[in-house]
């Protein structure tokens, strides 16, 4: 799982750009009737406004990077001299170009005042993270995925920017006598207090 902070302003930028097209490019599925951003990860990792306005002919492609277009921090070429070891760390040797569904909830971001956008990706989605690890409760109780089809009921007992240490209390058989671990951050899920123990 990789969490990507964008600046805002770059991103609006895009959505703009987006917005004011009425061609677009096409995703895997054939033609596009409506703005989106894209999500490329080749050289550097950036978003990009699907947009078509006549001015370019180049398409999307992994190979090439265009300024312009809104870098991930840590990960643009043209001014990170570690960005490729950056993006390895993040999405090892994968690279593509991924059509997002996440254009409202960016502008939602946006429009609240952020300064900062985070997306996290796990490689086959994206979606906007609008939480820090400040705003999350260490000794609170979590859900998280078990990897087993299920959720573990955990308590938060660290966090990082990244990632949060659990420790599984509450569930059945010996799953709560396993050490502390670390799950992608954007894995918690609060428990809703009408099901909390």
């Amino acid at each position: 799982m990789a969490l990507l902070s964008f600046p805002a302003a770059g991103v609006a930028a895009q959505i703009a750009h987006a917005r004011s097209c009425s061609t677009f490019l096409p995703n895997w599925h054939g033609p596009v009737g409506e703005p989106a951003l894209i999500l490329v990860v080749g050289t550097g990792v950036h978003l990009r406004s699907n947009g078509l306005d006549g001015t370019t002919t180049r398409i999307v492609t992994t190979d090439h990077a265009d300024p312009a277009f809104v870098f991930a921090e840590g990960l643009n070429p043209f001014r990170d001299p570690d960005w490729m070891a950056a993006r390895r760390a993040a999405f090892r040797d994968l690279t593509g170009q991924t059509y997002t569904d996440i254009l409202d909830d960016v502008q939602m971001l946006i429009d609240r005042g952020h300064d900062t956008l985070r997306l996290a990706t796990d490689g086959h989605r994206i979606r906007a993270f609008a939480r820090r690890a400040a705003d999350y409760l260490i000794g609170g109780a979590y859900d998280v995925p078990s990897g087993l089809g299920g959720t573990f009921r955990v308590i938060l007992r660290d966090v990082t920017e990244t990632c949060a240490i659990v420790q599984n209390l509450g569930n059945c058989e010996d799953f709560d006598e396993m050490p502390t671990y670390r799950v992608p951050l954007d894995a918690l899920t609060e428990i809703d207090s009408r099901r909390a123990a």
